[in-house]
């Protein structure tokens, strides 16, 4: 099966929902190496050996949302809450600047006042013009409305990262509460790119209850939204949350969740092509060098913690989350060299645009002029 994976592969051929299951279900240490291999090429095919940077700030903890996976959902009393000043975001985001980082990423727990909205729209305009409006800027602030996403996207945002979570509509309830509505989260991706913004998603892999089938079509929902950028990674415990409870012996599932999460990695590489795709912290989590592997198995999007390391130990989604005392000096210096390490460069000073936004807009154009 990889052979006729890898010919297709080669020949712009689409994998069929059955050839994407079976990726997902290798088991085999060699086999998996072979998979990793495939997808690489096709990621040096259509991307490049090129790795993107996108500095991310967590710059407040505080959600009204209440996801029973969470670590910051509205009921963990146990979270100290916070919300960085205008001012400290935009010293991570002029460090990120001066270290020559291509773009940002503002994320926070979910938020829609009216104060919050316009605070946001007040810190994108001062990022473009403390950076001349070189910073590419991307948001991660959950569901708005469309007049919300039209404001930022004016503003001078141009990538938003909404993940799905996962697909499957029984999945996602078991996972909420039940004013948390999936159909609302669907179509804020389509108001997304309404908006104009380039659009991610991702889902989280190896939930309770999740099966293959769920990943597959998790991965040929991403083609039906024509989405840009895929932000996901395995889903690791938070303790003190509803879904913690369901998982009694994590410690013996983490190699199977590690090799899932790459494993989705080149399946959605080998079955998307010329989209963005992060190697998540999670993965890191998980292993030492996890980052690393998920650019070797077709990721090529990394995204290090420019946050002040006084707020970080406060927004930890998942336990065990690394680098939280690591300030961003030491981050980039330690990343720079794992990267060279495995023969990849960074785009240093670009924004790092998804290919695939790029390419169905070239398209569009070249339609419009004929």
């Amino acid at each position: 099966m990889l052979d006729q994976i890898k010919y297709k592969s080669e020949n712009k051929i689409e994998l069929t929902a059955d050839e994407l299951k079976y990726i997902l279900n290798i088991s085999d240490l060699e086999e998996m190496k072979s998979l990793f291999e495939i997808s690489y090429k096709v990621k040096e095919k259509y991307i490049g050996k090129k790795v993107w940077f996108r500095g991310i700030i967590e710059f407040s903890n505080i959600c009204k949302k209440d996801c029973y996976y969470c670590g910051i959902r509205k009921s963990n009393k146990n979270v100290e809450r916070f919300m960085m000043k205008e001012e400290e975001i935009l010293k991570g985001a002029k460090w990120a600047f001066d270290h020559n980082y291509g773009s940002v990423v503002l994320q926070s727990g979910e938020r829609d006042d009216k104060a919050f909205v316009d605070f946001i729209t007040s810190v994108i305009k001062k990022i473009k013009e403390i950076s001349e409006g070189k910073l590419g800027i991307t948001l991660s602030l959950g569901e708005q409305t469309y007049e919300t996403y039209k404001t930022w996207f004016d503003s001078g945002a141009h990538r938003y990262l909404l993940r799905i979570e996962t697909t499957n509509k029984n999945l996602y309830s078991k996972l909420h509460p039940n004013d948390h509505d999936f159909e609302t989260r669907k179509k804020c991706l389509y108001l997304l790119k309404d908006a104009g913004f380039q659009v991610g998603t991702g889902v989280m892999i190896g939930l309770p209850e999740q099966s293959i089938d769920d990943l597959v079509n998790d991965i040929l929902f991403f083609k039906e939204l024509d989405v840009d950028m895929i932000g996901m990674g395995p889903y690791l415990v938070s303790e003190n949350t509803p879904t913690a409870q369901l998982i009694s012996n994590f410690d013996e599932i983490k190699e199977r969740q590690y090799h899932l999460g790459l494993k989705m990695i080149a399946a959605v590489r080998l079955y998307l092509r010329d989209v963005n795709i992060a190697s998540t912290t999670a993965l890191q989590a998980l292993k030492t060098y996890g980052r690393e592997m998920g650019l070797k198995a077709g990721a090529n999007i990394i995204m290090p913690n420019v946050t002040d390391t006084f707020y970080r130990s406060s927004y930890q989604l998942y336990n065990d989350k690394p680098c939280i005392d690591e300030n961003s000096d030491l981050c980039i210096d330690c990343l720079e060299s794992r990267i060279i390490n495995i023969d990849e460069e960074i785009g240093f000073g670009e924004w790092g645009d998804s290919p695939h936004f790029i390419n169905k807009n070239l398209k569009v154009n070249d339609k419009d002029e004929n």
